[in-house]
């Protein structure tokens, strides 16, 4: 089944690894629905330490908004606080900070939506990937079969437990396809990779009027009129008196421009280092989705390795370690095989840069095919501007795990504590309905897993539901 959505499109996430029907449904119809709860690596305490270490709760905050607030609160800046991964936004999350600042200054601050815990104080810093991974208990509402009419409860789990039963035996126990999720792109308006592609490119002036002007779907009227704003008459100061509040990051970057006006490369670098780099990233993920995606329409398996294909090893914490990835062989095939059944090692898609390895055989094919799609056939992944940004290359593993599945079905909510997305009713494209059955899956992903890419193969619904 292939999800006719232009998001999907744009950022290769289309089909799915089984053949069913799907429960439909909507996630974070209001924030509670939608809890993360990080899994942490151990951060050594040291009362003399530097940092401040903080167990901090979010409710309905986007990380690096939040990391800007309380780095104005705190008067420091803004590279100053360090954590292991940005986090959904409209749910409530839970995870390790490291601030450098003094215990006392962060344990008075009082934000509106945010618990702070203070754990002690550290020399260590952390960074992306310093976690071992996230538990989720999600809430998905309004389940309904694919002609509309609402699910039963019965009908939900059945549904649902027939994808988990269909997934274990096409994939292995516990597998999922390890997709890039939406996030990654920017939700509703997949802006972050055609930056990307521009800053690839040297062409800063583009990737700066592409963030701040690219059209998104289902957009709210303010934001709307501000991007057509730009387009039809570029980054003028009228622009920035249309800018809403909430858009601190357009706002920056058209002040910058408004007082340098050949200044670009300046006004990208207003964006956070985090986000500049997600660029990049953002632009390596569509060409890993449409390579999975290929593999998955072309019939060739993800689980189980062929002919070609790189294969690594899978560390403890469930990452691969990329420098162990070698090619299988005729003569290799079945002893890699067996390993990968057992966990040890897993089939690999591309994340291309300038050390750019890709498989051999079918897979190198389809690797190729997908580069070529995205129109990064002949960028060097170099970026002279801004060093930092250039990209060697990896890899990804083609398939992920997920643990401690457990699905079962919560009341129906009354509309008034439910958000606008879910009281404005379904649209003509959309796959969900008011009086449908609510599950509610708890589990949980080592890091680098999405759990909007996992709950996609059971709703089966598009992109803006998720």
């Amino acid at each position: 089944m292939t999800n006719l959505d232009p998001v999907a499109t744009a950022i290769g996430l289309e089909g799915y690894a089984t053949e069913s029907n799907g429960i439909g449904g909507v996630l974070k119809a209001r924030v509670t629905d939608f809890r993360v709860d990080e899994i942490s690596t151990t951060v050594s305490l040291d009362p003399r330490g530097r940092f401040t270490v903080a167990r901090i709760t979010l409710t309905n905050w986007e990380t690096n908004k939040f990391c800007n607030n309380l780095a104005k609160r705190l008067g420091i800046s803004r590279n100053r606080i360090f954590f292991a991964g940005t986090k959904d936004k409209r749910a409530v999350t839970q995870q390790i900070f490291v601030i450098d600042a003094t215990q006392h200054k962060v344990a008075e601050l009082e934000i509106p939506d945010v618990e702070i815990e203070i754990l002690g104080r550290t020399h260590q810093k952390i960074g992306f990937g310093n976690h071992r991974g996230n538990r989720f208990t999600i809430i998905v509402r309004g389940c309904c079969h694919s002609d509309g009419t609402p699910m039963t409860e019965d009908e939900a789990l059945s549904e649902a437990e027939s994808i988990r039963h269909k997934l274990q035996l096409s994939l292995g126990e516990g597998v999922f396809p390890n997709w890039i999720g939406p996030q990654r792109f920017g939700s509703g308006r997949p802006v972050t990779a055609e930056v990307g592609k521009h800053v690839l490119a040297g062409n800063f002036q583009q990737a700066v009027l592409t963030y701040l002007s690219m059209e998104g779907y289902e957009e709210n009227e303010e934001v709307a009129a501000f991007r057509k704003h730009i387009r039809d008459n570029g980054p003028t100061k009228e622009a920035l008196d249309l800018a809403p509040k909430w858009l601190g990051f357009e706002s920056r970057m058209l002040e910058h421009l408004i007082n340098n006006p050949d200044d670009h490369l300046g006004a990208f670098k207003k964006l956070p280092n985090n986000l500049q780099l997600m660029t990049i990233h953002a632009a390596q993920s569509i060409i890993f989705n449409k390579s999975l995606n290929r593999r998955l329409s072309s019939g060739l398996p993800i689980s189980t390795p062929v002919e070609g294909d790189l294969v690594g090893r899978i560390d403890e914490k469930g990452q691969l370690n990329v420098n162990s990835c070698v090619t299988v062989e005729h003569r290799t095939l079945p002893r890699i095989s067996r390993n990968c059944q057992l966990g040890r090692l897993v089939s690999t898609g591309p994340l291309p840069g300038s050390e750019i390895f890709v498989a051999d055989g079918e897979a190198k094919d389809i690797e190729l095919a997908a580069i070529k799609e995205c129109g990064l056939e002949n960028v060097d992944w170099l970026v002279e501007e801004i060093p930092r940004l250039s990209s060697k290359g990896t890899r990804r593993a083609l398939i992920t795990t997920f643990n401690d599945l457990f699905i079962d079905s919560v009341p129906i909510a009354l509309d008034e504590s439910l958000g606008e997305k879910w009281n404005k009713g379904p649209s003509e494209n959309s796959r969900w309905h008011p009086e449908g059955a609510c599950l509610r899956f708890r589990f949980s992903l080592s890091s680098g897993s999405y759990a909007t890419t996992l709950l996609r193969e059971f709703m089966q619904c598009p992109l803006n539901q998720l």
